[in-house]
């Protein structure tokens, strides 16, 4: 049991730092988007690089900070029915839908993006818009995105695991903190 906790203790690190790290792109997407904007409207001119990074941004946010926010316990559910159960209860409807949803999703999408990902690179894919970026860069996104997700969901179901087994407490107090501002809705 501890290796397994020691594997979360450096999945939830790793998480953590790349979804700190990839906060910041929402503010490189505003400035991008902005200055964007301020050139098209005072100058009269454009570029579609410009406006492919802003989706290149966007995408890094969204498939970097996957893990992060399951980590942070922010993702959405629909508690309808799992809020009223016990915290063991919880944890085994938990680890149920990682293991049985999150997981095989994650293999399925991480399996399909490969291939995906391994062509656009060797052609060396561009847009095909005038003056647009490289694709395979924001392709690669996916794979890492997901490959992150998955680890996080390996070390939430140890985490759930460890809870049933008593060998440490609620990991969804811990991350909620006293106050609960967890993802439950």
């Amino acid at each position: 049991m501890s290796a397994l906790l020691a594997f979360s203790r450096v999945v939830d690190a790793v998480n953590e730092k790349v979804g700190r790290a990839a906060g910041w792109l929402v503010l490189v997407a505003v400035l991008v988007s902005a200055g964007n904007a301020t050139v098209r409207y005072l100058l009269d001119t454009s570029s579609n690089a410009w406006l492919e990074l802003q989706w290149y941004l966007f995408s890094g946010v969204f498939l970097l900070c996957a893990g992060y926010t399951l980590l942070r316990n922010e993702h959405i559910r629909i508690d309808v029915v799992a809020g009223r159960l016990s915290k063991r209860a919880q944890a085994w409807v938990e680890v149920f839908g990682i293991l049985f949803f999150l997981l095989p999703f994650v293999l399925l999408v991480g399996w399909l993006s490969v291939p995906f990902v391994l062509e656009s690179v060797r052609i060396n894919e561009m847009s095909s818009n005038a003056g647009g970026l490289l694709r395979w860069p924001v392709k690669l996104l996916v794979p890492v995105g997901f490959l992150l997700l998955g680890l996080q969901g390996l070390s939430e179901l140890a985490k759930r695991v460890a809870f049933l087994a008593g060998a440490m407490p609620d990991p969804v107090v811990a991350v909620d903190g006293p106050h609960g501002h967890g993802g439950a809705a």
